[in-house]
């Protein structure tokens, strides 16, 4: 039992880290915080900024590596649909007319950061 806690922390590290890392990377790219971890019954948002005039929902996905599947893959169909419902309810709670994208960044184990804009 306590070897499962250890690794449920270290993933849980490891996914905050990758949280943190892909922060970073979009303020320096110019993108400005909202929101992050935005939690509601529907899920969860990792990130929320703003592009520019664009309101962005930002999905990050890490893989220490490949072999089940690159980070970018993890965001499947029912991600998707857990995000957008998520997106939902948190425009719900806010007021703006700003057009709305969803982007990806997938982080590899090496620390490739991959950024896909309008990701879905």
């Amino acid at each position: 039992m306590l070897n499962t806690l250890k690794t449920k922390a270290k993933h849980l590290l490891a996914g905050k880290n990758a949280e943190d890392k892909a922060y970073d990377y979009l303020i320096s790219k110019g993108l400005e915080p909202i929101c992050r971890n935005y939690r509601c019954k529907q899920g969860e948002l990792d990130l929320v900024m703003k592009d520019q005039q664009s309101l962005v929902i930002i999905e990050v996905r890490y893989r220490k590596s490949d072999a089940y599947g690159s980070a970018l893959e993890s965001v499947t169909a029912s991600k998707q649909s857990r995000i957008i419902a998520a997106t939902h309810h948190y425009l719900s709670t806010q007021q703006t007319d700003w057009p709305l994208r969803f982007d990806v960044i997938a982080i590899s184990g090496n620390n490739n950061i991959n950024w896909v804009k309008n990701a879905f």
